[in-house]
């Protein structure tokens, strides 16, 4: 594929730098832009990438800026066609994603309203905690529509199901598919109902090969993922997933593949719910979310997502004044 346009990942520590990399090495851009608030950071990084252009092959050139509060370098982010925005506070042990809401808040407002003013036609995937609010939180103070505004959360939450379950089984992790919906935390909706596995040939459901209390244990793990690699770290938290989901989405939306992923993406009356950020899967292209895809899942998985909705909506009033 030719390469072409521009992209940007805005923050540059180890999620968003990880980001930059993959999107830089898939060779489809002209550009990707790398920023951070850190003097001369974003700029080193993207001479230590740039430097790796020769040996990994790729034509793709990495452009790092500084940036300030006051939208000071975000002339640089100019007529990108995707926006990965990381800037925040990660988690530390022992705390959850939601007690990053205050302090993330007032950073992802004055990176929305910079995206905006520089680069309006942008599809803007979000991956800051707590996700579903800061999603909520990007486009109402961008301003942009909402199918043009998404979180990333399911991608990598289902990666791990995938993991978890194929590391059960002693199976590849192409032998296996699963699903999660609903929110990047508590409320997380690990679908068992539509997870498979391929053993010698043989498709089967995940009930037909583990009793229902390891499908529950696993379902757990999965729930609490990301404070699982936190805990073992102790100073950071995950990038090495997270940042492969990102980039993979922004390259479904940059390449107009059509691909369905689930993404936290604004329901409209899908799954009975209306008017929330929430993990579904979607169908995406350069317009960001072009459909909302429903499918078949259980009666407890269903009240599961809607019960995610009703708690991540209970929040949008609080997030619209931060």
């Amino acid at each position: 594929m030719a390469r072409s346009g521009k992209a940007t990942v805005i923050g540059a520590g180890f999620y968003g730098s990880t980001t930059a990399q993959r999107m830089a090495e898939y060779d489809i851009f002209d550009e990707v832009v790398l920023t951070d608030i850190r003097d001369g950071w974003s700029e080193g990084l993207a001479l230590d990438l740039n430097s790796s252009r020769p040996v990994e092959g790729f034509e793709t050139r990495v452009i790092g800026k500084t940036t300030t509060a006051d939208g000071q370098g975000y002339e640089v982010i100019e007529d990108s066609e995707v926006v990965v925005v990381t800037a925040g506070v990660p988690r530390k042990p022992g705390m959850s994603r939601m007690d990053l809401l205050g302090v993330n808040a007032g950073i992802v407002r004055g990176v929305a309203e910079n995206i905006a003013r520089y680069a309006p036609n942008a599809v803007i995937i979000v991956v800051s905690n707590p996700l579903d609010e800061m999603t909520t939180l990007t486009q109402i103070a961008s301003g942009f529509p909402h199918h043009r505004v998404m979180g990333q959360a399911g991608v990598l939450d289902t990666a791990r199901f995938t993991y978890f379950v194929a590391d059960k089984l002693g199976l590849p992790v192409g032998a296996v598919k699963t699903l999660t919906l609903g929110s990047h935390g508590d409320t997380m909706v690990p679908v068992a109902s539509a997870c498979t596995v391929n053993i010698n040939g043989q498709v089967k459901l995940l009930a037909e090969v583990l009793p229902q209390a390891d499908i529950d244990a696993l379902v757990t793990r999965v729930r609490g993922g990301g404070a699982e690699v936190v805990a073992l770290l102790k100073t950071g938290s995950a990038y090495y997933a997270p940042s492969a989901a990102a980039a993979r989405m922004a390259r479904a939306v940059a390449t107009d593949s059509g691909e369905v992923v689930p993404v936290c993406a604004w329901l409209t009356g899908q799954y009975g719910i209306s008017d929330v950020y929430l993990g579904v899967e979607a169908t995406l292209g350069k317009a960001g979310v072009k459909e909302i895809v429903e499918r078949q899942i259980s009666d407890s998985e269903l009240t599961q997502l809607q019960e995610a909705g009703a708690a991540v909506k209970s929040k949008a009033a609080d997030v619209a004044n931060m």
